[in-house]
């Protein structure tokens, strides 16, 4: 009797692991989790008894103090806090990851060929530059005008998530030209922020970084596999870049573009040793051992080495991906909402996406605006001219209308979007700097939640029609 309540909290652990496993592998679960997220985020900085404990929380210090011989302290990093170090430590992880997933797009994925690739890349470049464009004109001439990159990304989660809740609505290679489509917008992503969000660049520490990369590059190219020849050498160029100017995060992006894509072990050496341990296990079989149970020390001794061979026949690209991602969808990126999606809201005109202040600008309505027309009609648009050109070919099975309908869902910036508001406006006083900040925070989160709206309505529309047609 005694042992009931035991197995019964034992079964409920076993139950409840089970439901999270399947609650994770489904593809909207990192969606609802950031969605849960920001909502949380937005009550902790604005409810009155929780949004003083919540910024001090994200302005903690987390610098280590170093004295030296000469009695002086030295901060590393210097000026990190909670908020800071998600931020530019974490998203270091998640970069690399986005950077471990385009480079196997372009080995063997949607983006491996040039038939491949072109048709979304170029999709991309036009949903980049057409919101873009549209935050420049409503801001051109303001202290907003250097926000123009927040409005050019999108969120792959939150995009494919959808698509998978629509289920067969949505044809197949529209999923995947999509999925293409949010892997190179990332890219370039990941290239504006490198170029136009960066601060004073230390081309001393940069010079030391690269020379780094390149005996990284020739260490690779000699065949060394083994991961803590890359580990260590990471941590050095993330400082160097922390230092130099160049946003941290993307020595992420170098560092997967580094690491090798090809096994230790290639496939002839592992069958050959896999079987010649397999031969072993079955003659270490009747050996005398202190246990009666498998395995006796011979055949423990061969399982090691089995393991070893087999994790060495996955290239450390795949491994770290596969390892990362978890981590990443639903540690990472949930964190990284809380810190940045909590934006303090004195009053209703935050919500006001088309208020403009000649002086200020229009940060919101450019944003708001730029995700909700300016990529899908971005999208569209040069999907129609490299279609018209024969540059790209159309989706299999998809038409006009339901491509538009999905590049609504391009609109859905939520991650890199508020990634690049968090390095806008450095230009300006800490005071409009942090107004300019917290209104792009609403406007890309509403905006946001307006494109995924519309695509998903349009969508659904669009599927009934074209199935009445059909019938």
């Amino acid at each position: 009797m005694r042992l009931f309540p035991i197995y019964t909290w034992t079964k409920g652990i076993r139950n409840f692991d089970h439901r999270r496993r399947k609650f994770s592998n489904q593809p909207w679960a990192q969606g609802v989790i950031l969605l849960a997220c920001v909502v949380v985020a937005m009550l902790l900085a604005n409810l009155p008894f929780t949004k003083e404990l919540y910024h001090s929380i994200l302005e903690t210090k987390l610098s280590i103090f170093f004295k030296t011989p000469g009695g002086k302290d030295i901060l590393f990093p210097k000026g990190m806090t909670v908020e800071s170090f998600i931020n530019d430590i974490l998203m270091t992880v998640f970069f690399f990851t986005v950077g471990l997933e385009i480079r196997r797009e372009m080995k063997n994925g949607e983006l491996s060929s040039v038939k491949k690739a072109l048709m979304p890349v170029i999709a991309a470049f036009g949903g980049v530059v057409a919101p873009a464009l549209i935050f420049t004109l409503v801001n051109h001439g303001t202290a907003a005008s250097t926000g123009w990159g927040i409005p050019t990304a999108t969120d792959i989660a939150f995009a494919v998530g959808i698509l998978s809740i629509l289920g067969d609505k949505v044809p197949v290679s529209l999923k995947v030209f999509l999925t293409a489509l949010a892997i190179a917008d990332d890219l370039i992503a990941i290239l504006v922020v490198a170029l136009f969000y960066g601060g004073t660049i230390n081309f001393g520490l940069l010079s030391i970084a690269v020379v780094l990369i390149i005996l990284i590059l020739i260490m690779n190219k000699l065949g060394e596999k083994r991961s803590w020849y890359y580990f260590i050498p990471a941590m050095v160029i993330w400082a160097l870049f922390y230092y130099s100017g160049i946003h941290s995060t993307m020595s992420g992006v170098v560092m997967a573009f580094l690491v090798p894509m090809t096994p230790r072990y290639n496939e002839a050496y592992f069958h050959r040793k896999r079987i010649q341990y397999i031969n072993r296990l079955n003659e270490y079989n009747g050996i005398a051992s202190t246990s009666a149970e498998f395995p006796n020390g011979p055949q423990r001794h061969c399982l090691r080495r089995m393991s070893v061979i087999s994790k060495g026949a996955i290239p450390m690209s795949y491994r770290l991906e596969h390892a990362l991602g978890p981590w990443v969808n639903f540690l990472i990126m949930p964190l990284f909402a809380l810190a940045n999606a909590g934006v303090e809201i004195p009053d209703v005109s935050y919500f006001n996406v088309f208020h403009f202040d000649p002086a200020l600008g229009g940060v919101s309505m450019g944003i708001f605006l730029g995700l909700l027309i300016g990529k899908p009609l971005g999208i569209s648009l040069a999907s129609f001219i490299a279609v018209k050109l024969k540059a790209g070919e159309m989706p299999a099975n998809a038409s006009w209308k339901m491509l538009i309908a999905v590049a609504c869902l391009g609109g859905i910036g939520f991650t890199m979007s508020i990634f690049v508001d968090t390095l806008s406006f450095g230009d300006q006083t800490p005071e409009i700097m942090s107004k300019l900040r917290d209104m792009g925070k609403v406007a890309v989160l509403m905006g946001s939640l307006c494109a995924g709206l519309l695509g998903s309505l349009l969508i659904t529309v669009i599927n009934k029609l074209e199935s009445k047609q059909g019938q």
